[in-house]
């Protein structure tokens, strides 16, 4: 079974050196985990003994398209009215402990690795089941819809489900876990996770127009956003501007992989942000 990293919060002492890996640049971001602290947290309306780290959201200028959420959920909380927005889509990605999602009247046992799509105005309610928190990534996004192109469907999966796709060339040494097909223009977005073996690289400085949140759920690599070479381990995120050139070299010793959004499918916005 994947082992996934999740923030445990806390706070660091005042012994401790001030000296850190945060970057903000205009092309890109990197948020360690060691910013996930207590006093980072945020809490939402109508989630119950919930407490979150938004680690992305959009801003003029830098990432528009989309939100990511780190939520923990204590025992028996939740909620019965988790999304405000109709417009929102998103997806869920569980990494620690259990819960029930009720979509459309049909109970879900969610477990580490359960990835739940939810569709704009999708009928949902959350509830952590264990003694120990639960922790999940929750990525929201405004559903852009198409005239004649009807929205996606609502699912509940789970990545053993899911046959990782490897990179041509490559032996299988770069892999994509994808939830979606790419031939289903339904979707806007795509959350996969990137699997590399110790030693794969992304061999050339990726540019494009896809805006990307990385989180490494495991092992460790060093990744070259824009012109810099950042060292980055599990538990880190990364926050790519569109066009910011971007390439990888996994040094090992175990794998790397990260939970990847990007947005896809549609013209480009002409109108200006939020328009």
């Amino acid at each position: 079974m994947a082992d996934y990293y999740a923030p445990k919060g806390g706070h660091p002492g005042q012994e401790q050196l001030l000296t850190g890996r945060a970057v903000f640049t205009d092309a890109y971001a990197v948020i360690p985990k060691g910013t996930l602290q207590d006093i980072t947290t945020s809490c939402l309306p109508f989630w119950e003994q919930t407490r979150l780290w938004v680690i992305a959201r959009p801003l003029s200028g830098f990432a528009e398209t989309f939100s990511h959420y780190i939520m923990e959920v204590g025992s028996g909380g939740g909620s019965v009215r988790p999304e405000t927005d109709a417009g929102a889509e998103a997806v869920l990605f569980v990494v620690v402990g259990t819960a029930h999602l009720k979509l459309g009247g049909e109970r879900h046992a969610l477990s580490p690795g359960s990835y739940v799509y939810l569709p704009p105005g999708a009928d949902w309610t959350f509830e952590a089941t264990g003694e120990a928190p639960v922790t999940f990534h929750w990525i929201r996004k405004l559903y852009e819809a198409v005239e004649g192109l009807a929205a996606p469907d609502a699912f509940v999966t789970h990545e053993t489900e899911a046959t990782p796709n490897p990179m041509p060339g490559t032996d299988g040494k770069w892999a994509t876990t994808r939830f979606v097909s790419p031939d289903d223009l339904r979707h806007d977005m795509h959350v996969n996770i990137v699997t590399f073996a110790p030693g794969a690289v992304i061999p050339f400085a990726e540019t494009h127009v896809m805006e990307h949140g990385l989180y490494v759920l495991e092992g460790k690599a060093v990744y070259r956003l824009n012109q810099d070479w950042v060292e980055v381990e599990a538990g880190d995120y990364m926050w790519l501007r569109a066009f910011c050139p971007q390439a990888c070299y996994a040094g090992g010793p175990g794998p790397f992989r990260y939970l990847l959004y990007k947005d896809v499918n549609r013209h480009m916005n002409l109108r200006g942000f939020g328009r």
